[in-house]
């Protein structure tokens, strides 16, 4: 898989756009800065303007490129954040270090998928956040991104169980015109959650 977002970001850069994503944004003004954890970050579009923000940032990414894209990126910003190499699998963080989890399009097969989220909120401190914007199922076959195992996207049964444990705030799903950069763009089937850690 690890090739496939290699060569996903050589073939060209900010392929997701270079505004971060309208949901977390959103959902990120909310609430006081402190520690943030951006899984699957890419080129760093979200990373680089939470740290704009204030933010004290860790994203990993599985990809090289994706990195060395957004260490560039945020270099000739002037912004830093931590960037790590890692999947789901092998990053490690302490048990409530961090005051928000982003989930941006952070899609992962089911037994990844219940494990990581596990971790998730080991990982959220006490009135931690958790935010998600991923794909519905009613994504597939749409042109707009997304994987293209149904297994792989998410429902709100699914996200319900998984984060039974956090405070739900908001869940939805909706469609939505997307706008990110050449493999996000149109119509999309969208879900939203929003947890708080009690």
């Amino acid at each position: 898989m690890q090739n496939f977002w290699d060569e996903r970001y050589t073939e060209q850069k900010d392929v997701y756009g270079t505004k971060p994503n309208v949901f977390f944004k959103q959902e990120l003004d909310k609430i006081p800065t402190g520690k943030l954890l951006l899984p699957g970050e890419g080129e760093g579009r979200n990373a680089i303007y939470a740290a704009q923000q204030g933010w004290d940032v860790t994203a990993f990414d599985s990809s090289k490129v994706a990195i060395e894209n957004a260490t560039q990126k945020s270099a000739a910003l002037g912004v830093i954040f931590n960037y790590q190499l890692a999947d789901s699998n092998d990053f490690v963080a302490y048990k409530e270090s961090f005051d928000a989890i982003a989930l941006v399009f952070f899609h992962l097969p089911p037994p990844d998928r219940v494990s990581f989220h596990k971790k998730v909120i080991e990982w959220l401190r006490p009135g931690g956040t958790l935010i998600i914007e991923a794909f519905n199922p009613n994504q597939l076959g749409n042109p707009s991104g997304g994987p293209k195992n149904i297994d792989m996207l998410y429902t709100k049964e699914m996200l319900e169980k998984d984060f039974a444990a956090l405070t739900q705030l908001n869940i939805e799903t909706l469609t939505e015109f997307l706008d990110e950069g050449a493999f996000h763009k149109g119509a999309a089937e969208l879900i939203r959650f929003v947890g708080k850690k009690k």
